[in-house]
């Protein structure tokens, strides 16, 4: 199966647009999709030491910030005019955890009893509202990249690998709905890693250690249950497919119609090349 990225029509069209841009090969990838939809003016609010600078080309202004700088984010949408805008992309754990907050977001954090990503980031929704600025989804540019039921890179499942999908995706999506994580790694039928704050890539090496010397472990990530799509969705790309091969993991299933499949000829071609099956599971 071929992803590209097509030119489906948005409900309404947005004359501009501003992004909220984390790391990876994400922001990026909405930005030029965004452009090719009708998006004309790309406001893109940046984050040093998280951001890929080749973001500034496809945009027509950036600022770079701090993370954890909320008075200057929505300072820099409002003083250019901008009235909606988009997450795309992740900010790092060990960054939220190092985070200098400003007088602005220190108090949106000491307001909050539970500090998790759903918490702290639906604070900053209702912050950039009350600046009339609407955090909205990106998904209606990005569902071209949400594979469905049926999607599968790589070899083809065993019995045992496909009674290993269904376990762990069992599994994850209680674990998610418990705001633990969205990924496991599992192996004959025994739980071997839950996603926390580490975050997916160091949960994959981790189940991948305790797989044992031959590896073969089987890896599933899904979106969290009644997760909000302004700022909560899984995806996964050429890192994730890397991670699994260093970690000898045989299979990574995302959840059908839910999760972003990023560098898809790439994660193709390293497949393919590494003998990794990349799969969806679940329903769309």
């Amino acid at each position: 199966m071929r992803l590209r990225l097509d030119s489906r029509p948005v409900n309404q069209p947005v004359d501009t647009l501003g992004l909220i841009a984390g790391n990876r090969a994400l922001p990026l990838l909405f930005a030029r999709q965004a452009r090719q939809i009708g998006v004309r003016r790309l406001v893109a609010v940046a984050f040093e030491g998280e951001t890929d600078p080749a973001l500034a080309k496809l945009v027509d202004d950036i600022i770079w910030l701090r993370v954890g700088q909320l008075g200057k984010m929505i300072e820099a949408f409002t003083s250019r005019g901008v009235r909606q805008c988009v997450m795309a992309g992740q900010i790092a754990p060990k960054n939220l955890f190092d985070l200098r907050p400003d007088l602005r977001a220190m108090a949106l954090l000491l307001r909050l009893k539970e500090k998790n990503a759903h918490t702290i980031f639906g604070a900053i929704a209702d912050e950039l509202k009350k600046d009339g600025v609407e955090l909205i989804a990106a998904t209606p540019w990005l569902q071209p990249l949400m594979p469905a039921a049926g999607f599968q890179l790589g070899p083809p499942l065993s019995d045992a690998q496909r009674a290993d999908v269904e376990f762990g995706f069992r599994i994850a999506k209680e674990v998610s709905r418990l705001e633990v994580g969205q990924t496991v790694v599992v192996k004959n039928g025994v739980v071997l890693a839950v996603e926390g704050f580490e975050g997916t890539d160091k949960c994959l090496a981790r189940g991948g250690e305790l797989a044992g010397a031959d590896g073969g472990a089987v890896a599933v990530k899904v979106a969290k249950e009644k997760h909000d799509l302004r700022f909560d969705i899984p995806c996964v790309g050429r890192q994730t497919v890397e991670a699994c091969v260093a970690a000898k993991i045989s299979v990574l299933a995302l959840e059908a119609g839910k999760t972003l499949l990023l560098e898809a000829d790439e994660v193709r071609q390293l497949a393919g090349q590494r003998r990794v099956s990349v799969v969806t599971t679940g329903q769309t």
